[in-house]
């Protein structure tokens, strides 16, 4: 059984890492590995390490974020059902200021999102249901959401194409 991944740049923005997973299956199921801790922090600047895993649980048509800060890496996926994972780069200096990607991750599909400190984060759930995982890398105490910046879901000047025009949103995603 394979434990390792494809570790690919995103395309689309530099510092966005996609990991895909190498899959065991038989007729149980399949098993992959989401950590590898030499693998993944390499991507990471030196001497920083992954502190502490968060889960969220989900249902359908519901959207979580646009949400960032300024120091915090994250390796994210979905572990149950499905979802539309987005990445939009809100690095000021950046040539790909503004731009985003999306990802189809499940279940079936599984991949990992290494995302670097000042990129918003968000996603869709298509499924009936889903189980989301954080795994955060950074240094010093944890930005929590009241230092955490957010965008509009549908703000215009990003223009990320969801699943619904009327998902189901916290009072901040509003």
């Amino acid at each position: 059984m394979g434990i390792g991944f494809d570790i690919q740049e995103s395309s689309i923005i530099t510092g966005v890492y996609i990991l895909t997973p190498s899959i065991s299956k038989d007729e149980r199921g399949n098993i992959w590995t989401s950590f590898l801790k030499g693998d993944v922090e390499a991507l990471l600047p030196n001497g920083l390490c992954f502190n502490h895993d968060k889960f969220s649980t989900s249902k359908h048509n519901v959207l979580r974020g646009i949400h960032g800060d300024t120091k915090s890496w994250k390796l994210v996926t979905c572990v149950s059902g499905e979802i539309q994972q987005v990445v939009v780069d809100m690095r000021i200096d950046s040539p790909t200021y503004k731009h985003w990607q999306s990802f189809i991750i499940s279940q079936n599909n599984p991949q990992l999102i290494c995302i670097p400190p000042n990129m918003g984060n968000a996603y869709y759930v298509l499924s009936s249901k889903a189980v989301y995982h954080y795994k955060l890398a950074y240094s010093g105490d944890y930005i929590d959401s009241n230092e955490q910046f957010s965008m509009k879901w549908n703000d215009k000047d990003i223009n990320i194409i969801w699943p619904s025009i009327s998902p189901i949103l916290s009072d901040r995603d509003r």
